[in-house]
């Protein structure tokens, strides 16, 4: 029974966005209120934060966007579902595409193509979408239209490609086994190799037990992209231990897996104390909650892709830097 209601959150999913293609900010309403629980909860980046009702979700979500990037299209490079904590989920990955012709949030239009990189986890009750879980790297976004960004620890900032087999849309059913294989994998990474770590040596999570060593990493912009297991342990693991050495990952608020893809988020997923620099900010002391997305590829016995999305300009933000402000003083 759970196998059938996935499938056919997926095809409402699916079906939602195809008719979203070439909506305007007058005829979005109408379109979401099919679509969408009227006591809908929503949850999106900084500076959206949560969104409570479907009425105030056109009103300060889809209309501003929608004037912001008129005829505004939606790559989906990986779209899946599963049931997590009870709930029935539909999770993708892509790039919302479009021309920035009107200011956004505060950021300047640009007239320029922009690539908005999203990552969505949403639940489905009684055949509409009561939740969601939103991330766009609105960092890439600011960067597109010229801010500079604080210094990185070697990943590539590109738009990241879908999967290298072309094949992350799941709208069949897929099978069960290789499923569960996904999920096994995925949570020994998180649960049993990355919450061994001592404080001090990275070696003991042993990440070679459950990464290809010729893997990528699609991450954040700020962070970047890297390959290869020893890539991504240079340039973006080790930092961040030496930055959040106390981190604890983890606490979900979706987890599943399908096929040959595993995902997860949650809001915040990972805890930490900033006690070392980090992208160029001095250590704080802060308590630091990280949202946090993720959608990983195996191969065999190993991960070998993996899509990762955190609300960065929220971790600056309870860093202290307020990026919105030096975005501001810049682009002026």
């Amino acid at each position: 029974m759970a196998n059938e209601i996935t499938q056919g959150n997926k095809q409402t999913i699916w079906t939602f966005w195809n008719k979203l293609t070439g909506s305007t900010p007058e005829s979005v309403g109408d379109l979401v209120r099919q679509y969408v629980h009227e006591e809908v909860v929503w949850n999106g980046p900084h500076p959206l934060n949560q969104i409570r009702g479907r009425d105030e979700l056109i009103s300060r979500y889809w209309q501003p966007l929608l004037h912001a990037f008129p005829h505004l299209r939606r790559r989906t490079d990986i779209l899946f579902g599963g049931s997590f904590d009870g709930h029935d989920w539909v999770c993708a990955t892509g790039y919302l595409i479009g021309r920035f012709m009107h200011d956004w949030l505060g950021i300047s239009a640009t007239g320029a193509g922009t690539y908005l990189r999203f990552g969505e986890f949403s639940s489905l009750r009684d055949g509409k979408i009561d939740q969601t879980y939103l991330i766009l790297d609105i960092l890439d976004v600011l960067r597109q239209a010229g801010f500079r960004l604080p210094p990185n620890y070697g990943g590539q900032e590109w738009v990241a490609p879908g999967p290298t087999t072309e094949d992350g849309v799941l709208l069949a059913p897929q099978d069960d086994v290789e499923s569960a294989k996904s999920l096994d994998l995925v949570e020994a990474m998180i649960f049993k190799g990355l919450r061994s770590y001592d404080g001090a040596d990275m070696k003991v999570m042993g990440m070679g037990r459950y990464w290809h060593p010729d893997m990528f990493w699609f991450g954040p912009c700020g962070i970047g992209t890297t390959y290869g297991l020893k890539g991504f342990e240079e340039s973006h693991q080790a930092p961040f231990l030496r930055a959040f050495p106390d981190r604890v990952g983890g606490n979900h608020k979706a987890r599943f897996a399908e096929g040959m893809y595993g995902a997860s988020t949650g809001w915040p997923s990972l805890r930490c104390t900033h006690t070392g620099e980090y992208l160029g900010v001095p250590a704080t002391g802060n308590k630091i909650g990280m949202r946090v997305m993720d959608w990983w590829r195996r191969e065999g016995d190993l991960l070998v892709e993996n899509w990762v999305f955190i609300d960065m300009v929220d971790v600056f933000l309870q860093m202290g830097v307020d990026i919105f402000a030096q975005a501001q003083r810049q682009l002026k």
